[in-house]
């Protein structure tokens, strides 16, 4: 998919240098893969406190019947 954005310039010539890439394509390319990657971290941080468990489970117990 072809998209024309007009970018920070210094933004994304500080994200070259960082990340060592080649192009603003991959500079791009990589933040978006890291901002994709964050939301779901942060999703499943939102299970957190949600997830029932037994007090008294053994998990030696269990690994003991395999």
């Amino acid at each position: 998919m072809d998209t024309n954005i007009e970018l920070v310039n210094n933004l994304i010539q500080e994200a070259l240098e960082l990340g060592g890439h080649i192009s603003k394509r991959a500079v791009i390319e990589e933040a978006l893969r890291e901002y994709v990657q964050r939301r779901k971290q942060l999703k499943v941080l939102d299970l957190f406190g949600t997830i029932e468990y037994e007090d008294n489970y053994d998990y030696q117990q269990q690994r003991q019947k395999e």
